[in-house]
């Protein structure tokens, strides 16, 4: 007898392979069998006639690493299905912590990730000092199956203290650290990550640690990984894509002979230049394949939405020569703004070509989407080119002059150019790559700026339903076996009989990414952005539902995954091709 049959559903298995009408037959959180079971075979059954089941979709590059502390499910992941989310990326974490570092770390992370720093001080308790401790506190409270890579950032503050800004590390700093790496990969966690990105900028202004260390320091954290069965690598290794960056990411691959993944290739228009850049990020795979490494970057699969402001900062921040604005306070920043020689120096640097700077300052692109009083309100929807004609004014001195008249709270964003068929045409050569993988959501990060959280309902929305550039089979593939091979994830990303029960059931007619919205749900109030999910039947983790038709059935059964036992490793070259015959078994 099994625990739970779902009966008369469309299986579409993860593998690519064709659909086919059959029954799942699942047992002690495992697939027991698959073809027709009939609905008297178990306690439970769920009739999903007319409905497409598959594998759990995997979310590869999260942030959840707070969130979870005060919301079990991950919102809103699994609502758009969801069952296995992987964080502690780019370097940042809250483990491994000390009374010297732990407000430190916590302050960079809201900085960085845009996380309120009023939730992460109410929801997250930071009384831990190793991963093993951080990980116990989540470990049988979620909903979700959820992973953690160790970072570099919080590696280096905890080790080094405050000249962990600014400074290289000493031999003694560097062996120290990869002990805290080591002991953190044989308590469980799944790898080792980091970030050299000009865009990641502490509270005070200035890069993040791991931006400081030297590619000795890189290759020699990354090396521990190479001890360890199942570990894996991450980083994000700038906005400029040159030698520098390719010897980062291959020399981290080739000393832990280990696949290296990296975030983001993103596609926000088809510009030449779009097309140049991302040329550029792929040739960092070929660069690291010539000389013994693998490297693959994640591709986000669908249109971001930018939410920005002058008043927090977020995204703002990454353009060239910004930095200083946002080490001011804010009001040294609403004096700063009415200086017309610091508005021209902003535009001047950030407008340089080929820069982050160069699309968000398009003044034909970033427009008002809400201001905050009726003078500013009166231009939502408007470029800031279209303002600047209205009121006879240069575009940026229009866009300055309404955040300066809304204390800095006008809400921009950039309008979508990527969102129409060419643009998916595109993006399905970059995924079928073997080059990319799809991943990139940054789920629970930038949770009042980007809005990328639920790329999995859209993704199957636009480019399979509306668009028709994929088929569905091929689509779920790339959104469970794709990520779960990449993250060598045991037995997880396909519906075969052994395997974790996983699963989402939905409506092929009508699954999509609803509205997006405000809600104030964080501890002490604190916003986020939110979308629910169209056409999602239900979720099941472990074999349990833990959504329904929308809503969370307070079960809990999700698995902390720990490196080893619940993952192999990916490795370069010839030991990248055992680790897929072993997967296959």
């Amino acid at each position: 007898m099994h625990d739970l049959v779902i009966a008369n559903g469309i299986v579409v298995d993860g593998t690519g392979a064709e659909r086919r009408r059959a029954d799942i037959g699942i047992k002690d959180g495992k697939i027991a069998e698959i073809g027709e079971i009939g609905k008297n075979a178990a306690e439970e059954v769920i009739d999903a006639d007319g409905r497409i089941v598959s594998p759990g979709f995997v979310d590869l590059h999260t942030h959840y690493d707070a969130q979870l502390f005060w919301d079990p499910t991950a919102s809103p992941s699994p609502f758009h299905g969801v069952t296995t989310v992987l964080g502690g990326f780019c370097g940042f974490g809250l483990a491994p912590l000390n009374p010297d570092a732990t407000d430190y770390l916590v302050r960079m992370l809201s900085q960085v990730e845009d996380i309120p720093l009023s939730a992460l001080h109410a929801g997250v308790p930071c009384d831990w000092t190793q991963f093993s401790e951080f990980a116990g506190r989540l470990r049988g409270n979620t909903a979700v199956n959820a992973g953690f890579s160790i970072g570099h950032s919080a590696v280096r503050r905890v080790v080094m203290g405050e000249r962990a800004v600014g400074e290289q590390a000493t031999p003694e700093e560097t062996a120290r650290m990869q002990d805290l790496v080591r002991s953190a990969l044989a308590q469980g966690a799944l790898g080792f990550s980091t970030s050299h990105s000009v865009s990641h900028n502490d509270h005070h202004g200035a890069p993040v640690p791991s931006r400081y260390a030297t590619i000795d320091e890189f290759k020699a954290l990354a090396a521990v990984c190479g001890e360890f069965e199942g570990s894996s690598l991450e980083i994000q290794p700038g906005l400029d894509y040159d030698e520098e960056a390719c010897e980062i990411v291959t020399s981290m691959s080739v000393a832990a002979q280990r696949t290296l993944n990296w975030n983001l290739i993103a596609v926000p228009d088809l510009s030449d230049k779009t097309k140049a850049r991302i040329d550029r990020q792929l040739a960092m795979s070929d660069y690291a394949r010539e000389r013994g490494g693998e490297v693959v970057a994640l591709t986000l699969p669908t249109g971001v939405g930018l939410h920005m402001d002058l008043y927090r900062g977020g995204v703002f921040d990454i353009i060239t020569g910004w930095d200083k604005l946002f080490r001011m306070s804010r009001e040294e920043r609403l004096a700063a703004l009415r200086d017309p020689s610091l508005r021209a120096e902003l535009v001047t640097k950030g407008r340089t070509p080929d820069s982050a700077g160069e699309m968000l300052l398009n003044p034909e692109v970033l427009a008002v989407e809400q201001g905050m009083s009726p003078e500013s309100a009166q231009f939502n929807g408007k470029t800031i080119a279209e303002i600047g004609r209205l009121t006879g004014k240069d575009p940026y001195d229009a866009m300055f002059d309404l955040a300066l008249g809304d204390g800095l709270k006008t809400l921009f964003t950039c309008l979508n150019r990527d969102e129409d068929r060419e643009a998916y045409e595109f993006r399905v050569k970059l995924w079928r790559d073997d080059r990319t993988v799809i991943g990139g959501s940054d789920a629970g990060a930038h949770v009042e700026t980007i809005d990328s959280f639920a790329y999995f309902t859209q993704m199957i929305a636009q480019a399979v339903r509306r668009y028709g550039v994929i088929e569905l089979e091929e689509c779920i593939q790339m959104l469970t076996q794709g990520p779960a091979r990449l993250m060598g994830l045991r037995k997880r990303g396909e519906l075969r009989s052994g395997w974790h029960a996983d699963i989402t059931i939905f409506d092929e007619a009508t699954i999509a990414r609803g509205p997006i919205h405000m809600l104030h749900d964080f501890p002490t109030g604190a916003s986020r952005l939110y979308a629910e999910a169209e056409g999602i039947d239900r979720v099941i983790v472990g074999g349990v539902p833990i959504v329904e038709r929308g809503r969370w059935t307070g079960a809990h059964p999700g698995t902390l995954l720990e490196r080893g036992r619940d993952t192999r490793t990916v490795g370069v070259g010839r030991r990248a091709v055992e680790s897929e015959l072993a997967y296959a078994e």
